[in-house]
């Protein structure tokens, strides 16, 4: 049986599974940016860019908004919380390997 927490996190490493979903994180996480921004860098359609922030704002990790023609992208930080804390538990066991 999977609970709520459990499938917030499945969502959430899915989302973070992909490289080029990582990286527009990373590009909208000190300054918010329109769609077109985010996919001049990559060489893809919009679409294609466009299925992959579903995926992010699916797991919430961004948020947009619509500004007139445009939708602008930013990143919702605190979603990541929970992924930090489940990580941290296994900090110890690569902690003490690496003292080891």
């Amino acid at each position: 049986m999977v609970n709520s927490s459990s499938a917030r996190l499945d969502s959430i490493f899915h989302a973070l599974s992909d490289p080029t979903r990582r990286a527009i994180l990373r590009d909208i996480a000190t300054k918010e940016k329109t769609v077109g921004e985010i996919a001049r860098p990559y060489r893809v359609s919009l679409a294609a860019v466009s299925k992959h922030l579903k995926v992010l704002e699916t797991a919430d990790l961004i948020a947009r908004e619509r500004r007139g023609n445009f939708q602008i992208v930013r990143l919702n930080a605190a979603t990541l919380k929970p992924a930090e804390q489940w990580l941290a538990y296994y900090e110890k066991f690569w902690d003490r390997r690496f003292d080891g």
